[in-house]
């Protein structure tokens, strides 16, 4: 599962990374799904210029949690990340999985919300989509002297609400590459439950040592 972390570093951080997108573009330009975004970013911004902020990891997760919470919809991302697994899954797994995972990926995210400030981002030109409730936002996030990276955002509105359900980098699924690492861990320790006790003694240990393990 760790190889995947560096990844998902990016992808999260390049979610909430738009700091720069606001001046290339009004507001009037972005449509709500993108408008979703350039509010966390907003948010983010103003935290980022506290340099005592970033000393505290476990004040960041608390704060990234307030972020990413109301605009990712950590149900669908944790029965996707699941798939078969999440239908044979107990309710009492079902839970317990996406509420480990959901401190997994904001821990995740806290990291990299330490680690990476030099970005830019630009909202593409969006297609529509077959189905209205659905949209892939599409970005690229700049950095000096180096390539574009092509990061986009599955969401879906549901109940009066856009929210993301999947991230992609360079075409490559957030939640795809969880799936597969979640299906080894699970063929390797026997059991969806064994494979959450680990990942809960994980963010415990990590947010008890107040680390960025």
């Amino acid at each position: 599962m760790k190889r995947y972390l560096k990844v998902v570093l990016i992808l999260l951080f390049s979610f909430f990374a738009n700091v720069l997108v606001v001046a290339q573009s009004s507001a009037a330009d972005l449509i709500e799904p993108q408008k979703l975004i350039e509010d966390a970013s907003s948010q983010l911004k103003v935290r980022m210029q506290d340099p005592g902020f970033t000393k505290d990891f476990r004040k960041i997760t608390e704060f990234v949690h307030s972020v990413i919470y109301p605009r990712a919809d950590f149900d669908l991302i944790s029965s996707l990340v699941l798939g078969k697994l999440w239908k044979e899954a107990s309710l009492s797994e079902k839970d317990a999985f996406k509420r480990e995972f959901q401190t997994l990926l904001i821990r995740t995210y806290s990291r990299a919300f330490v680690e990476f400030k030099e970005w830019n981002v630009r909202f593409l030109p969006i297609n529509p989509e077959e189905d209205e409730r659905k949209v892939m936002v599409k970005t690229e996030i700049l950095q000096p002297g180096l390539q574009p990276i092509a990061v986009n955002y599955r969401m879906l509105f549901n109940k009066g609400e856009w929210k993301v359900y999947d991230i992609l980098i360079e075409g490559v699924s957030l939640v795809t590459n969880y799936r597969t690492s979640f299906k080894n861990e699970v063929e390797r320790t026997g059991s969806l439950q064994e494979v959450i006790n680990q990942l809960a003694k994980r963010n415990n240990e990590a947010l008890a040592g107040n680390n960025h393990s």
